[in-house]
């Protein structure tokens, strides 16, 4: 591989963006490649003038605090970097968007979608969002799949020159998000602390989520722990898949499972550097299950898109539960080259009336167990549900 990956889907989905909305929000965790792919953009669909503002070089970020001046007198693209970093931007955008009518603005963001929809509620029916994750198995090739399930989806640490490279930039992002970009977003808690916590949640990763019970572990309230795990969901470093409640007159749970989206920084904090010591690891099931599901997720553009897992308290689960078209989709994440059909799936099939059951394994051609029931590798989950 080398550095010059196209992310055509995304660059792409941009500039369809563009054609309804004046601005468009790319968000999605540091160093997941946001603005080389807004330069991506701008090389595919030059405008007759681009300007670009780094809100980390203080000399941008002072310029824009005469941001309707500034801005105003721009045409053409307007890119704005590390959004987050000047939330007062907002309402100017609003001004500015309404008068001026050729201009676009892409404005790049480290921090969730919830927390920008709340900073740009003025925004409404003028920009829409695209949340943008590490490189996927669509950017890369085939031979390649390890590296990407092992490394995670970080441009610099999958495209590293060597295995300890990658371990090296994994730990630095780890190290400079501690120590620096969460007091960035005005969260002061001790990085001591939220490294502990990290920790923790790596031993967590594909389990539901007990708050209490890492609260108890930090010394801190469960109030405090939700807080916390919260902070790693808004900044793109854990998913949260919230529970879906069903009307079945059965005990269902109701706390949410959590992953970490990149699986390259979950093998760091459990320190595994290559893919022998995580064949070793009790965590290599749960590892597979994350990378699965994130890549799932991807390939079928469903990243801004509810998502759920289902589960009953006498221990009847499914873990991914989506849905297309209204229809219920059921899939399953089984690190097995033969997998079995469940108890469970039967009595998710029927609780849920899920219209397929997929399971995604690692197998190179697809299969059918039963009339609903497919076993499929991740790449053709999209033919599947997409044919």
């Amino acid at each position: 591989m080398t550095m010059d990956i196209i992310r055509d889907t995304e660059i792409q989905q941009i500039h369809q963006k563009f054609s309804d909305y004046p601005i468009v929000a790319i968000l999605g965790p540091r160093q997941c490649g946001k603005t080389t792919l807004s330069r991506q953009f701008i090389e595919r669909y030059p405008f007759s003038e681009t300007h670009f503002f780094d809100l980390e070089d203080p000399r941008d970020n002072y310029a824009l605090d005469n941001s309707m001046a500034v801005l105003g007198a721009c045409q053409g693209l307007v890119v704005l970097d590390e959004i987050q970093r000047k939330p007062d931007l907002f309402p100017a955008l609003r001004v500015l968007a309404d008068q001026n009518k050729g201009t676009k603005y892409l404005i790049l963001g480290s921090s969730s979608l919830e927390l920008v929809k709340t900073s740009s509620e003025s925004l409404a029916g003028r920009i829409s969002f695209l949340e943008l994750g590490g490189l996927s198995l669509r950017d890369i090739p085939s031979t390649d799949f390890d590296k990407l399930w092992i490394r995670g989806s970080f441009p610099k640490s999958l495209l590293a020159r060597s295995e300890s490279a990658s371990v090296q930039w994994r730990e630095d992002f780890i190290h400079t998000f501690l120590e620096k970009d969460i007091h960035n977003l005005g969260i002061n808690i001790p990085a001591v602390t939220m490294h502990r916590f990290w920790s923790m949640i790596a031993n967590y990763h594909g389990q539901i989520y007990n708050s209490s019970e890492i609260g108890r572990s930090l010394g801190v309230s469960e109030h405090t722990s939700k807080r916390y795990l919260d902070i790693l969901t808004n900044t793109f470093i854990v998913r949260q898949i919230l529970p879906w409640y069903s009307n079945t007159g059965k005990r269902l749970v109701k706390r949410p499972k959590v992953y970490f989206r990149d699986t390259g920084l979950l093998h760091t904090l459990l320190s595994l550097e290559s893919k022998e010591s995580l064949f070793r690891h009790p965590k290599l099931g749960a590892s597979w299950e994350g990378f699965a599901l994130e890549q799932t997720l991807t390939l079928l553009n469903m990243k801004e898109k509810p998502a759920y897992f289902w589960a009953t308290h006498a221990g009847a689960e499914l873990d991914l539960l989506i849905f297309i078209d209204g229809n219920p989709i059921g899939i399953e994440f089984k690190f097995s080259e033969t997998p079995k059909i469940t108890k469970s799936m039967r009595i998710a099939i029927e609780e849920l009336s899920l219209s397929k059951l997929i399971i995604i394994s690692p197998i190179q051609k697809q299969f059918k167990l039963e009339e609903k029931i497919m076993v499929s590798s991740i790449h053709d989950v999209t033919k599947i549900l997409h044919p």
